[in-house]
């Protein structure tokens, strides 16, 4: 290489110059004669400087280089990095609500409840319809005379935990006024299957008086309005203690850690024995809290056995035409697509 001829040319000229210049006694012997000592002090600055120069010469362009051409962003089209960028964007801003929700979750006050094994929590696993009848039970005993549900109906129990002949009868122990008749007054009839679970007060105000200013709030879709669903309702339905210290309770207040801010108004309403079951099954405060908020459950969402019974046939549906796509495609288009086709012009 050209370093190396230096390095020999500059070795050779030095060697001669001191040759000539100092000439050996013909009596000294040493390994090294005195003109190859004299040249490797020169030799030596000369492979430092050049060495030196090319270890500290800049290389960023040949790096940079190297990376571009290993890059495949260069060759990306407008829309994939507008796509990549979008995607960035959204995943970050949907960690971010994420974790601004975890933070919001674990500042609050109130004890988050533990989820319960519910038997219709899985994907193939329907509502216990003999939980709903309970729980409907215990609705009708001890929870009627405070909460409404009025967008319930007595015609959406049959099927589901009555007969028609027993929806009958339950609507008919209401009264409901109706009206007007042929002379223009109203009046009460027995209820009927068309009619709606009744009110227990006539308006918003009444139900304060009553309620030491709370409102109840109407049970019909309570266990979608609130987080945590069926565990939420049967962790405040058993969740009632005493206020610990340092905890000042108006008159009428109650303390529950699963409430929000601790202080609620409605009293503990299901103790052991609170409700008779028709089937005989021992009314405990737990099996109270777990039957209607069952029942509860299922009157928020009707639809619940039915959706996931149209999901596994759709899923079953979506299986058949997945594997005759595939079938198609394997042995019917492959060879079509793979197909070539030779044009050989007229020969003149």
């Amino acid at each position: 290489s050209r370093f190396v001829t230096e390095v020999t040319v500059l070795a050779r000229s030095c060697q001669s110059a001191s040759a000539a210049a100092n000439p050996p006694p013909s009596d000294e012997r040493s390994f090294f004669p005195s003109s190859q000592l004299a040249t490797f002090p020169i030799m030596a600055a000369f492979v430092v400087r050049k060495v030196g120069s090319g270890l500290l010469a800049p290389r960023n362009g040949a790096t940079l280089q190297k990376v571009q051409n290993f890059s495949t962003s260069r060759a990306w089209t407008k829309s994939q990095k507008l796509a990549t960028a979008g995607g960035l964007v959204i995943g970050g801003a949907g960690a971010l609500l994420f974790a601004l929700d975890q933070s919001v979750s674990a500042s609050g006050t109130e004890v988050h409840p533990t989820e319960m094994p519910w038997s219709h929590k899985g994907v193939f696993n329907s509502l216990d319809h003999a939980g709903i009848r309970r729980g409907y039970e215990v609705y009708k005993q001890v929870c009627a005379a405070c909460h409404s549900m009025r967008f319930l109906a007595y015609r959406n129990l049959i099927g589901v935990s009555h007969t028609e002949a027993e929806a009958k009868a339950e609507a008919a122990e209401i009264m409901v006024k109706d009206g007007p008749d042929e002379a223009g007054n109203y009046f009460m009839r027995p209820g009927k299957l068309s009619d709606y679970f009744p009110s227990p007060y006539p308006n918003e105000e009444a139900a304060r008086a009553a309620n030491n200013g709370a409102y109840p709030p109407d049970l019909s879709y309570i266990a979608l309005a609130r987080h945590g669903g069926e565990d939420y309702l049967f962790a405040l339905l058993t969740g009632y203690v005493d206020a610990p210290a340092g905890i000042v309770l108006r008159e009428g207040q109650y303390y529950n850690p699963y409430f929000p801010g601790g202080a609620i108004s409605m009293a503990q309403a299901l103790y052991n024995e609170a409700a008779e079951y028709s089937d005989g099954t021992p009314p405990t405060a737990s099996q109270l809290a777990k039957d209607v908020s069952t029942f509860l459950v299922w009157s928020a969402d009707p639809c619940h056995d039915e959706r996931k019974r149209m999901g596994i046939k759709s899923l079953g549906i979506l299986l058949v035409l997945g594997s005759l796509a595939y079938y198609i495609k394997r042995h019917k288009w492959a060879a079509l697509k793979t197909r070539k086709i030779s044009f050989y012009p007229k020969q003149k």
